[in-house]
């Protein structure tokens, strides 16, 4: 795609950004990336550095081995996501809402540096939950995180429920584990509900989250990539960015307001 081209391309997603009424966004890793957070599957993608750090990531190989939930407490205790902040992509879409246009701003994140960023926490909803938040496995009592990792900075490597003694984890949505069925309904209702769909910083190759798309097109809404990779959703779309968001974001909100 040439310059022009992209530019006209953006100004064609603007004017229909300006003429929808409810906008559904979902956004992926490569929203928070500009904050400092990496993505999995990107050039510099945690996974493509570190293919075994994938195992991490896996439900099944958590419950097993206590080895893993000790790499994984270590790598919850060292992520940049407690020093990250939200970004100029997050707070367009901060504006977007205040402008009236949002119906729902799903996201397959768990920082929370949509909420951090002021979106109304009863818009956003998170498919794959919050890294903020543990919770016990066994008995499913919640608690802060930072409750938690203070007792892995004090040497607790795997540190159980004080409650019932279960394996712990955070409040996120492993390989493996099902998505909650109230949230992905949530999202699928907005993604239904909605005149203009737009998939922001996500490489749409995790389902359920990449079938939205599918259900926002069938239901009659125009729909929007932006990724800086290819996705396999590019060629049914009615338009694909390839802008950093935290760029094209504002500008699209600007232009539209």
């Amino acid at each position: 795609m040439t310059a022009d081209q992209a530019e006209q391309a953006e100004q064609q997603v603007a004017s229909w950004l300006r003429a929808a009424d409810r906008v559904t966004v979902l956004t992926g890793a490569g929203i928070s990336t500009e904050s400092g957070i990496p993505d999995f599957r990107g050039p510099q993608g945690l996974w493509t550095k570190d293919p075994a750090a994938a195992a991490l990531f896996t439900f099944q190989n958590y419950l097993a081995d206590p080895e893993v939930r000790v790499r994984s407490w270590r790598a919850r205790r060292d992520s940049p996501a407690w020093q990250a902040e939200p970004n100029a992509g997050h707070r367009a879409l901060v504006d977007l809402e205040r402008a009236g246009k949002l119906r729902a701003l799903i996201t397959q994140n768990i920082d929370e540096l949509h909420q951090l960023a002021g979106s109304d926490p009863g818009l956003v909803i998170e498919l794959h939950g919050t890294m903020r938040w543990a919770t016990c496995l066994e008995c499913g009592l919640r608690t802060p995180m930072p409750e938690v990792l203070t007792r892995v900075a004090a040497g607790e490597t795997d540190p159980p429920c004080l409650r019932c003694g279960g394996i712990q984890k955070s409040a996120t949505i492993s390989f493996g584990q099902s998505l909650d069925a109230e949230v992905l309904a949530a999202a699928t209702r907005a993604a239904r509900d909605c005149a203009l769909f737009l998939a922001a910083g996500t490489s749409l190759q995790v389902y359920p989250a990449a079938g939205l798309c599918d259900h926002a097109a069938a239901s009659g809404a125009r729909l929007v990539v932006i990724n800086a990779e290819p996705t396999p959703y590019d060629e049914v779309s009615d338009a694909v960015l390839r802008a950093p968001l935290g760029v094209v974001l504002p500008r699209l909100v600007s232009a539209a307001l």
